[in-house]
Parts: C-alpha cells; structure tokens; sequence
C-alpha cells in the first residue's frame, strides 16, 4: 500500500473511544464572565418589569384617586352603605389622631406600649400636661375600651373556629365520598324499548325555560345550546321567556327564535310588560300556562348557560323509579375563568362550592341551595311546595327549602357541568354578591317559623337553622369583617386586647389551602385569594345586614352583566357554520325580503359605545386607609408579621377601592 488512506490511532482500552467529552474543560475566564452578564441582564429585565408593573399601577392611582380622571363614585344605595362608610370614616379619623398622639409619645420616649405589662407611671412621674393626658388615655384604654375590644375578639375568634371545624368536615366528607366512589347512577338503558313504535314513551314530556332580560351579548349562545339538546322533538318545549325593556333586543330574541322554530324546533316566545317580581315573577308567568299541565319536569337555563346536546340525558334518567326526587342540579363551568385576576379567584370560590358544599350536602342530607339554572324539577314538586314566590331575591333557595320542607329530595350530578360566565368586572360582581348574601337572610326570616313546625326530623332541622343559614350565610360574612377589617386594626392601637399569632395567620392559611383544594391550578394565588375575601368581607357584611333588617336595598334585583363569552367548541361550530354558509346560502322560509333587510339592520344596529369609567368604592378605600394606618402604628411596637398582613390587606383594599381588580394584570 503505497498510498494509504487511513491512518493509525493508539487506544489504551476499548472504551476510551466512546468516554464523555469533559464539556468545562474548553471554558475560560471570558466565557464565564458572558454567562454572568448574560444573567444579570436577564435578573435586570425582570426588575424592570415589575417596576414597569409597579408604576403602572401607581400611575393609575394617582390618576384616579387624586385627579379622579375617567371614575366615578359608586352608588351607596346597596344596603344603606352611606351610614356603614361614616361609621368607617370615623373610625379612619379616629386611627389617625391616636397615630399621631402615639408616634409624638413615641419621640419624647414614652415607650410604655413595648411593656407586656402596659407599666402606666404614678402621679410622681407626670412631666407635664401632655404626659398627664397619654397617661389618661392609656388608663382609660386599659380599663374601659380593651376588656371589650377582647371579648369582642374572642366571640369572633369562637365563631371562627366554629366555621373552621365545618369547613373541615365538609372536607373530610368530599375526601370519604371521593375515596367510596359515591355518586348517583342510572340503572340500565331508560330509553330502551322492544316496541319501535312506542319507543317516543320512554321519553318524559320536558319544558325548557330560558328567563332572560336585556341579554343582548348571550341570547344566541343560550337559545342555540338548547335548541341542539337531544331529546325528541314532539317530547320537548322551549320557552323563552324575555323580560327584555330594549324593543331592538326584544325583536333579536323574537328572530332568533323564529328562525329555530321554521327548523322545527317546538320553541315559544313569551315576554312581560310589567317586571314584576324579577325573575320569580318571570317563571311564576310561563309556569301559569295551560299546556303546562302536559308536561312532568322542567329545565331551567339562565341567559348565559349553554347545556351539551346530552344534557336531559345524562339529567332526567334520575327521576325514573324514584318518586321522591324532586330536583336534579348540574355543576357550572366557566368560560371566561382565566380572563383576568378577579374571574380567577371567583373559580376558586365557585369550585369549592359545587365540588365540596353542593356533593356533600347532596350525598349526605339529599338537599342543597339550588343554583337557579342548570337543573330539573320535577313539576309536581313545583307545585305542592307552593310554585315560584316573589318575597326574595333567591327565589331559588325559597323553593329549594319548600321543597326540602315538603320531603322532597335532590341529587347533584358534579360530572355533569353546563358551561357559563362569571362578572368579569367588579362593579358587577359586587352587585352580584350582594344579591347573593341579603337574599338568603331575607328568606331565614321568612322560613323560621315553618322549619320549626314542620314534619322533617330535628337533625334536618338543625341542619337548616345552624349550618344551612346561620354558619355559612350569617357568621361566616360577620366574623370575616369583623375579625380581619375591624378588631385586627383595632388591636394595633389597643395593644392589650392583641390576636394571637394563630388566628391572623396560621389558621387563615389551613382554611385558605382547603378551599383551593378543588382547583389545584389556583394554588399560586392563595395570598390574592385570602386578601381579596377579607376584602369583600365589606360586601358579605353589608348585604347580610340589609338582608337580616330588612332594608330597602335588599329586594333590589340588578341583572349581573355579561360579556357573551363562547367555549372553544362553540368557536369552531359557529366556523363550520360560517363554511356551509359560503357553500350553500341559507334560505329562511317564510320570510320576506324585507322582514330579511329588517332583522338584518337590528343585528347590524349596536348599541352606543359608551365609554368605560371606572368606580371609587369610598368604603374600601377608607378601610384601606384604616388597615395602613394600623400598620405603621404596628412599626411602633415592632409587630412585623402584623405590619406585613396590615400593609397587604390594606394595598388589597386599595386596588379594589379603585377598581382595579378586573383589569388586565394576571
């Protein structure tokens, strides 16, 4: 081989061939230094970016605190709100005098709050007419405001554990009824039948009803949803029952539903002059009509639900063989959850409830609230607990406790969930809130006296009174403001009634983590979650009051706003819809051409923009204040878990004071 083309290497084993590549072997000083600056600049953008956030939002509260640029004062007529912000307002004032009388002792050196003891000095140590006055008021503090601050603080912290220990359990049944596979099941196939001819009896006669008012962003998504449910046609009736004030809606609502019924689907259209008793008063109305009677159970959507095509299946099957059922009620889903930071905690609570509450309840009593909308009663237990009453705003507790009361039973099926929206802003969900909090104490002194004669046994009793209305829609909204709003700032300037360390902070978390239990994705907003309940503790408490005392804001009944929000199937069938349409235009029969060029101006006819302003809630803002004046006052006595729980509830209370929950920042 006079030329060869290879060439000879020298191996010491027979695996130095493949051994790995010592990768720090070729780094040097430079490289080195390229990395650490190319962290550092990473670690600068991610400062800048939070400052950029941080600027933003003290930017946007300048703007509308100080110059009140694009806001507005929101109205106070919720629960007589104006004499609960003076009340708050005086005690802002209050805070302050006693701040600035506290850091003035403070610079002379009359450290006397650092003594466990509370040392006050004799009437030999007094240097003067402003010392004889701090030494009076922390005598009068120690001996007449601090023994009943402190038993007010016990009382609460009592309750508090109360609510604690039954928010545990409800727990610990969710946890037996998940590790037991408990949940209702059909048996064998209900709609199965030899006979051909006669396999339409299988399926129960069903009245669909949709109350809707002025929802011109969902009417579509709810009437097509249900629409497309799978039921037999001759079996089914679709009421749409519009209590629309807007002609232009109405005559939306009324196309929509001409074009479904020349598909033939049994639909009808019914709307109401007169609003009288709201939504009660609405399927009170469409209940009354005589081809009613031909039906046995009914279907109840609000505006913006849309049930799957399987629906009525997965639902009415319940009913068969089992006479005593009176309700059957689905989970809600949610559409928007993930919009903005105010939707995200709403899911959090709204989980909690349909996971735990509503399948404890349901698995363990056979009753729970029902949630007005994504269920099916049973007529017949309509009517013999007394139909639909206007006398509240939760006309579908009143008759979930009628029925209740009359032996009727619920399940609830929580895998079958209807899709939906929550507020997205917090005008509307505060007003939402409200509605849900005074209702339920209006109607706990309506039906006092006939759950204490009536014939269901004491524990069901018990279970109504103390759990049902008391714990979790009396005490629950009364000891959070309490505790957390009003006595926590309080002990800041009254340091011998001081909570302890469990109560503001441990405990707080334990609750805090089982509530997001539910929703593990929520897991990252667990300290927004604990602060922003604290603060719509203010809410809870007012509406429970207005509630309980019957005030005039209490029957007030306020359409919960929506965005018209579609899910991604909806998405891509409105898509698949769009397609055929190019293909083959659709032809309305029955429809001239220029009832066509009509409906066509009302769809192309939107309303004004009106041009978006934002709400101060001055209540939320004095507390605000409040809990910041608390925690400087808490600097002075060196407290710093205090200090920090002060400074961050009180920033809470500011951004929800200026609305700012709802906006874009998550």
């Amino acid at each position: 081989m006079e030329n060869p083309n290879f060439s000879f290497v020298e191996i010491d084993g027979p695996d130095a061939a493949f051994e790995p590549v010592d990768k720090s072997r070729g780094k040097n000083a430079k490289q080195v230094r390229w990395v650490l600056l190319l962290k550092a600049n990473q670690a600068v953008g991610c400062v800048s970016w939070l400052a950029s956030i941080l600027w933003a939002v003290l930017g946007t509260i300048n703007r509308r605190l100080i110059f009140r640029q694009g806001v507005d004062i929101a109205s106070e007529k919720l629960g007589k709100g104006k004499l609960m912000f003076k009340i708050i307002k005086a005690f802002l004032v209050t805070s302050l005098l006693i701040l600035a009388f506290e850091v003035l002792a403070y610079l002379k050196g009359w450290h006397y709050f650092e003594n466990p003891d509370l040392y006050i000095p004799h009437a030999s140590d007094i240097q003067g007419l402003f010392h004889l006055v701090y030494v009076s008021w922390l005598e009068f503090r120690a001996e007449y405001i601090a023994p009943f601050v402190q038993s007010l603080s016990v009382f609460c912290i009592v309750l508090f554990l109360i609510q604690s220990v039954d928010r545990m359990f409800l727990c610990l049944g969710c946890l037996y009824i998940k590790f037991k596979k408990i949940k209702p099941t059909i048996n064998g196939d209900p709609f199965k039948s030899d006979d051909l001819e006669g396999s339409l009896d299988n399926y129960p006669m069903v009245l669909v009803q949709i109350p809707m008012c002025n929802e011109r962003e969902v009417y579509e998504l709810s009437i097509s949803a249900v629409c497309q449910l799978d039921w037999p046609k001759e079996r089914l009736l679709i009421q749409v029952l519009d209590d629309s004030d807007d002609e232009n809606i109405r005559q939306l609502i009324k196309a929509e539903v001409s074009k479904w019924r020349q598909q033939g689907i049994n639909i009808i259209y019914r709307h109401r002059f007169i609003r009288t008793g709201y939504k009660a008063g609405n399927l009170k109305s469409a209940m009354s009509c005589d081809y009613v009677k031909d039906y046995e159970f009914v279907a109840i959507f609000d505006a913006d639900f849309q049930p799957s095509a399987d629906f009525l299946k997965q639902t009415v099957p319940h009913f068969k063989d089992n006479p005593e059922l009176g309700l059957v009620q689905a989970r809600w889903a949610f559409v928007n959850k993930d919009e903005n930071l105010l939707t995200r905690l709403q899911n959090i609570n709204l989980c909690f409830h349909f996971e735990i509450e509503q399948q404890v309840n349901g698995v363990f009593f056979n009753f729970f609230g029902f949630n007005g909308t994504a269920g099916v009663w049973r007529i017949k237990a309509l009517e013999e607990s007394g139909g639909w009453l206007e006398r509240t705003t939760v006309e579908d507790m009143d008759i979930a406790v009628r029925a209740h009361l009359n032996g009727w039973k619920f399940i609830y099926l929580n895998d079958v969930k209807v899709l939906c929206e929550v507020p997205e802003s917090f005008e509307a969900y505060r007003k939402q809130q409200h509605r849900w909090h005074s209702g339920p104490m209006q109607l706990f002194r309506l039906c006092l006296p006939s759950i204490i004669t009536s014939k269901i046994s004491i524990w069901k009793k018990a279970n109504l009174i103390f759990l049902f209305f008391l714990l979790r829609k009396l005490i629950l909204p009364f000891y959070s403001f309490t505790l957390f709003c009003i006595i926590l700032p309080l002990t800041m300037f009254i340091p011998e009634a001081e909570l302890p360390m469990w109560v503001i902070c441990y405990v707080p978390i334990i609750m805090t983590l089982l509530n997001i239990l539910p929703a593990p994705k929520a897991i990252p907003f667990i300290a927004p979650y604990l602060l922003f309940e604290n603060t719509m503790s203010v809410t809870k408490f007012n509406a429970m009051v207005s509630g309980l005392f019957q005030l005039g804001s209490s029957y007030e009944w306020i359409v919960t706003k929506k965005a018209g929000r579609s899910s991604e199937s909806d998405l891509l069938a409105v898509v698949d819809k769009d397609m055929k349409a190019l293909i083959q235009p659709e032809i309305i029969r029955g429809a001239s051409e220029s009832d066509l060029s009509e409906l066509n101006l009302f769809k192309e006819q939107k309303p004004r923009p009106v041009k978006k302003s934002n709400k101060i809630y001055r209540k939320e803002l004095a507390l605000a204040f409040l809990l910041l004046t608390a925690s400087v006052r808490s600097l002075l006595s060196a407290q710093g878990l205090h200090f920090y729980f002060l400074l961050f509830q009180g920033v809470t209370f500011l951004l929800v004071g200026l609305d700012l929950i709802g906006e874009q920042i998550s």
